[in-house]
């Protein structure tokens, strides 16, 4: 195949073969970033040759990357940095601390020049907040322990590698000037940008966005053209645009329309950050990827395996107990689209080759499929890996358990689940007279539930050692309301081992599972649709009688 002269046809190739491509990733459960990478190599010039280097696509390209930058920044609002903990801030910077020094020796051992070899460890460091945080969204864990702790140790990555994207801006403006003549212009033009965007986010940006509310569609109009403005602002006074892009989303930040900008923009971000990736793909030739496959396999195990084991270890160290750690390290098993997009600004830097670009995108590829599944299997592989893991396991895990339990040890009925369903399960076993100790993995949950006067404590259902730490001895029932088969095995088998001969209530949102539930030795299936609906039906009967009566 030949590249289409209409760049309007060839856009059409390039949507439609990653439309079909994304189908496949994702019925692989697989990010789409895999699915357009793989979709750019195979129509750029080394395979069908649809895709040629255009003017068109790398604008494209460069407004997703403005966008990208636009929303981190958004969503580093100055209060939650605040609020991040020490557990997220040493964690994630000892995770980068031990993968930027260890990567950097292996990539000088695989034979790369020292530039290229502070690139490369540089990539390895970063973890995908997009893949990770939509992952943990799907499995329902973004509000647990361990998922906050990893989207805590995240935005502790963005906020590196915006540095290193300003260290790398400022190595390339300055590399030819004499005697820092440069390097003084670049950073009063710096200096006196971020004073302009202080006093606008402070005195301008409030209320505006506050006028422009009044139209959605306006504010978001205003948002991109504030982020792409600010971008080409960024580049004419040698900050680059990406650090433009980037400190314009912190000066909406604080406005109380961040969370309605951030979430219309994300469509618009993955659209444009296709041409990116494509056009990264397009730019990658099939021989340099093969000559790479050495390299790309030593660096992908360093990133899977080095990495988890670094957080698994810090965070031991700072009171977690090893299931949580291990759960929390597995986010982090694979390489960022920020680490792509330093490799692509390597190249037009000149500091890197074509070869170490495709090394880091093959790395990429690699280490997000493989730890996607990771992810999505990280409890089954704890129960396998559990005896090998348990030399990280400490004896009193004092950080989950400190303010995260409260409450008698003796109660008469223990509460797995605090969310809608299974916190009005609670309140009204509670207004019967019962002592009830809810449990949650959310920490905001169990909060609540302590405020409000309940005995609390903080544990995952599907943690094979939580009844180790639970008065099962004078409960007579343990209810589950997480409505999930696995969990539902899981909790009976671990209740059993530990000697439980109380009585077992679990949920089930179908009759189908509740039988499965029920074979598994369950004394009480909740239903709670299917209750919800009888009840809705009787009260509809009962008013419809009445109607009849009356007339």
């Amino acid at each position: 195949m030949t590249a289409f002269a209409d760049i309007f046809a060839q856009l059409a190739v390039v949507l439609a073969f990653s439309a079909a491509a994304g189908a496949v990733a994702l019925a692989l459960r697989q990010p789409l970033i895999v699915a357009f990478i793989f979709s750019g190599v195979l129509l750029g010039p080394a395979a069908l040759g649809v895709v040629v280097a255009s003017d068109e696509i790398d604008l494209l390209a460069r407004i997703g990357i403005s966008v990208l930058l636009f929303v981190v920044g958004l969503r580093l609002d100055p209060e939650l940095v605040r609020s991040l903990g020490p557990v997220a801030l040493a964690t994630g910077l000892g995770q980068v601390a031990f993968t930027a020094t260890i990567g950097y020796a292996l990539a000088l051992l695989l034979g790369l020049s020292g530039m290229q070899a502070l690139y490369v460890a540089v990539a390895l460091t970063f973890s995908s907040t997009i893949i990770i945080v939509k992952l943990l969204s799907d499995k329902r864990e973004i509000d647990s322990l361990h998922g906050r702790i990893a989207v805590g140790m995240l935005i502790v990555q963005d906020v590196l590698v915006i540095i290193a994207m300003i260290g790398l801006n400022a190595l390339a403006a300055t590399g030819a000037a004499p005697d820092g003549e440069r390097l003084a212009e670049v950073l009063l033009g710096g200096a006196a940008f971020v004073a302009v965007l202080w006093a606008a986010a402070r005195w301008v940006l409030p209320p505006l966005t506050h006028r422009l509310a009044g139209s959605q569609e306006l504010l978001v109009l205003f948002a991109v053209a504030w982020a792409v403005s600010l971008a080409a602002l960024g580049e004419g006074v040698g900050v680059s645009k990406e650090i433009g892009a980037f400190l314009a989303g912190i000066s909406l930040a604080t406005t109380h329309y961040r969370e309605a900008i951030g979430a219309r923009l994300v469509g618009l971000r993955d659209f444009l950050l296709l041409f990116f990736f494509v056009d990264l793909g397009a730019r990658i030739e099939l021989g340099v990827l093969g000559a790479q496959i050495g390299p790309a396999v030593a660096l992908s195990a360093f990133v899977l395996l080095g990495n988890p084991l670094i957080v698994i270890a810090i965070m031991g160290f700072l009171g977690y107990r090893a299931r949580t750690s291990f759960l929390a390290g597995l986010t982090v098993a694979q390489i960022s689209e920020f680490s792509l997009i330093l490799a692509a600004l390597g190249l037009a830097l000149g500091h890197v080759t074509d070869e170490t670009l495709g090394l880091i995108t093959l790395v990429g590829m690699v280490t997000i499929g493989a730890s996607t599944y990771m992810i999505l299997y990280s409890h089954v592989l704890y129960e396998r890996l559990a005896p090998v893991l348990h030399v990280f396991e400490r004896v009193k895990p004092y950080r989950e358990h400190m303010a995260e339990t409260t409450g008698p040890a003796r109660v008469d009925v223990v509460l797995l689940g605090l969310g809608r369903y299974g916190g009005n399960v609670g309140r009204a076993l509670r207004e019967e007279g019962l002592v009830v100790l809810g449990v949650d993995f959310d920490p905001h949950s169990v909060r609540r539930w302590s405020e409000g006067g309940g005995a609390s404590q903080y544990g995952d259902a599907e943690d094979p050692e939580l009844p180790a730490s639970l008065p099962l001895g004078t409960a007579k029932w343990v209810v589950c309301t997480v409505p999930d088969p696995h969990v539902a095995t899981v909790l009976v088998q671990s209740l059993r081992q530990h000697g439980y001969a109380g009585r077992i209530a679990l949920t089930a949102h179908s009759r189908a599972a509740a039988r499965g539930m029920e074979a598994l030795g369950a004394d009480l299936v909740l239903l709670p649709f299917v209750d919800a609906a009888n009840e809705a039906a009787d009260e509809l009967v009962a008013r419809l009688r009445e109607q009849g009566a009356a007339r």
